[in-house]
């Protein structure tokens, strides 16, 4: 049963989660966006088919996102309930630190089964449909070659050009050069032409044209003038063969239990390894960040020198554990002998956070050890800025006259 401060610390802190996480995931939208662009501005896309295909990517880099903006959302909720002295009016009533932790590593609860959720059954499923809008763009005739003004080749030894396109979608000035069968040449010259789809095929009615067929290059070519004439368009699309499933868009089951003659997995099972392995890790960096958030920010302060440091402390620390992680999946990749440390990472985190935490609740003279912690950090980021010389020592020396 959760108290009232539970529920004001649990609603404070998902509050400025869902905010966070709107906006870093509308920043990886954007990137996404401008990638993904030349879609509608060569590709021939509407704007449905660009949305969709960036909004299907967006689960794939979710599962990172969703731990650091917890990160982030965790060290401003504590930070302006240290600023507002909540946590010291909390203090001064007898409630020691695992009463601020409660509602928050519930919040990591609530953060680690979406991600898992996220990693074994939405981000296969996005994953895939994405790669099949990108398949039907490639293979589809009418938006990815015919388009105004280009010789466009969709496959070797066949193209296509229009002259103009109507606003009602009629083509204007059509030709169509197929030179793929080695004894016949074929030639399409027409006025006119309409595409139109029946169920999931395509035809080309062309109007007012020649068909231009030339078997051998000593004799002459056959003209035969039409006034109107239809052409399968399918069978000029690329021939779509099967690709091969990746392990990010494969389900739990397809990774830990992938069939003995699967020729992906045969090929680079270190992939399907890693990807197992980094799905069931995942889970555990939110319950690392809640810790280390509240080891650095999580008691009450009145020195904002300090404050200041615990800040910088905890980020630099969450995003260090974090890239470690990310190169320890490359090492799994490798060799199957590291994969504990993509679980010791994170667990090693919780650990090395709760013995701050403890350690700081003990009474003591001195300076805490999550202080000397960040002082250390800070340090460290001082000494890679580049230092720069004084006016003093830069300036010409001056001779008395």
């Amino acid at each position: 049963m959760m108290s009232i401060f539970d529920r004001y610390m649990f609603r404070q802190a998902a509050g400025a989660l869902v905010l966070i996480l709107l906006s870093l995931s509308g920043v990886v939208w954007i990137a996404l966006a401008l990638r993904q662009l030349n879609v509608v501005t060569s590709g021939g896309q509407d704007t449905m088919t660009f949305l969709l295909m960036t909004t299907l990517a967006l689960p794939n880099l979710m599962v990172l996102i969703a731990p650091v903006a917890l990160l982030v959302a965790l060290i401003h909720t504590l930070t302006r309930l240290n600023g507002d002295s909540e946590l010291i009016v909390l203090t001064a009533s007898g409630a020691n630190m695992w009463s601020v932790a409660r509602p928050l590593i519930l919040l990591a609860l609530v953060v680690s089964l979406s991600v898992s959720a996220v990693n074994h059954f939405v981000m296969p499923w996005s994953l895939r449909e994405l790669r099949d809008q990108v398949m039907k763009m490639r293979t589809d005739l009418i938006g990815q070659v015919i388009q105004p003004g280009r010789f466009s080749s969709p496959e070797w030894a066949l193209t296509f050009h229009i002259r103009d396109r109507a606003l009602n979608g009629d083509l204007q000035g059509v030709l169509m050069q197929d030179n793929r069968d080695p004894k016949q040449s074929m030639t399409y010259l027409a006025e006119k032409g309409v595409i139109q789809k029946s169920g999931k095929t395509s035809y080309l009615y062309m109007t007012s044209g020649h068909i231009i067929r030339r078997e051998d290059p000593k004799t002459p070519p056959q003209i035969i003038a039409f006034d109107s004439y239809a052409v399968d368009l399918d069978r000029f699309e690329k021939p779509g063969a099967t690709p091969e499933l990746k392990p990010r868009e494969r389900y739990y089951g397809e990774l830990a239990r992938p069939a003995a003659n699967d020729p992906d997995f045969l090929r680079q099972p270190g992939f399907f390894r890693a990807e197992l392995h980094e799905r069931l890790s995942n889970p555990l960096y939110p319950f690392a960040f809640v810790l280390i958030a509240l080891a650095f920010v999580g008691q009450a302060q009145s020195n904002r020198q300090n404050r200041w440091q615990g800040i910088t402390a905890a980020v630099v620390l969450g995003f260090m554990i974090r890239v470690i992680g990310l190169g320890a999946n490359n090492l799994v990749v490798i060799n199957a002998k590291w994969v504990p440390l993509l679980y010791a990472i994170p667990l090693g985190a919780v650990l090395f956070a709760m013995a701050l935490i403890w350690h700081n609740a003990r009474p003591r003279q001195g300076r805490k050890l999550s202080e000397r912690v960040s002082i250390a950090i800070g340090d460290m980021l001082a000494d890679l800025r580049p230092k720069r010389k004084s006016a003093a020592a830069s300036a010409p020396a001056r001779t008395p006259t």
